[in-house]
């Protein structure tokens, strides 16, 4: 069995933060949120690293992140194309956008023939995660249903004081694994928590222990055949209903799967405090989290000179 790899969906811009998100520093010497993410991985046992990036992006890229990276990791690149359809497909008039997260982790299927973790490149998830999710994808290849795997965060530990997030409600058995997944694209901070579906004329509550996805998913290479083969007819209704800005979510694919018996889901969980960018307004706060984190001792202060 091949070992797990790290692919890193970095091809978004971040419209929300108003800027390119991913290369922004937090750390004391110019370390990004991705380098933490990197650093926790690979001490969990990660040796590859794929990023998904936009092809515009690259050499700032690899300059901010990826050549360091380069020098303990084995680092690959690919890319994420709105122009990546099936054959007899093609980009619709007005869409400037590619097609959603699971279109990402579609464009690291030349390059990933194995079980493979994938995150968000600007979400700090923490230690934890990262070695919950490497032990499960390395002692659980596919058998008679496909065997996947995502780490589940406590809401109260993942919201924000800047505004709304989208995250995934999570439902499980008693055995933990994952029943059913909901998008609840604008959640806010409270005592509890709540979420609008409609542009906050009305308000439903969540409790601050539910458990939500922060898109830090396991699979194996089955995944990505079944996310090719489901593609086309995403297309089919998008192109019909929303053809500008409907997105192809990893969620949607995993819950299809779920629903046909195909695949089951293992919620892992983690008691670490996600932090993030998703607004300018919260870099302050991840920055302090860095520095404390780093006084603590859990991360060298210099990191990849360490």
């Amino acid at each position: 069995m091949n070992k797990p790899v790290l692919v890193i969906m970095a091809a978004g811009m971040g419209s929300r933060y108003g800027g390119l998100k991913q290369l922004d520093p937090v750390g004391n010497h110019g370390q990004l949120i991705i380098d933490y993410s990197i650093y926790d991985a690979r001490r969990a046992g990660f040796e590859t690293v794929v990023f998904v990036i936009k092809p515009e992006i690259e050499a700032d890229f690899k300059a901010a992140i990826g050549d360091r990276v380069s020098r303990v990791m084995d680092v690959k690149y690919v890319y994420q194309r709105k122009e990546d359809l099936p054959e007899g497909y093609a980009v619709p008039a007005g869409r400037t956008k590619p097609w959603g997260t699971a279109h990402a982790a579609l464009a690291a299927r030349h390059v990933v023939d194995g079980p493979f973790a994938i995150i968000n490149a600007d979400d700090y998830y923490g230690p934890e995660a990262y070695r919950e999710i490497y032990g499960y994808l390395s002692a659980h290849p596919d058998g008679a249903v496909y065997e996947y795997a995502m780490v589940g965060y406590l809401l109260k530990n993942t919201v924000t004081e800047n505004g709304t997030v989208a995250r995934g409600v999570c439902e499980e058995t008693a055995e933990h694994f994952l029943s059913q997944i909901t998008e609840r694209t604008k959640i806010e901070k409270g005592t509890p928590p709540r979420y609008t579906e409609d542009g906050g004329q009305t308000w439903t509550e969540l409790h601050e222990d539910t458990i939500v996805s922060m898109n830090m998913w396991g699979f194996n290479r089955s995944f990505l055949d079944e996310a090719l083969a489901r593609f086309p007819a995403f297309l089919d209704r998008t192109l019909a209903e929303n053809p500008e800005k409907g997105e192809y979510f990893l969620p949607s694919v995993v819950s299809q799967l779920i629903g046909e018996g195909k695949a089951r889901v293992r919620v892992l969980r983690s008691e670490d405090k996600w932090y993030g960018v998703t607004y300018r307004e919260d870099k302050p706060a991840v920055m302090a989290a860095i520095a404390e984190k780093t006084k603590a001792g859990l991360y060298p202060d210099r990191l990849w000179e360490a």
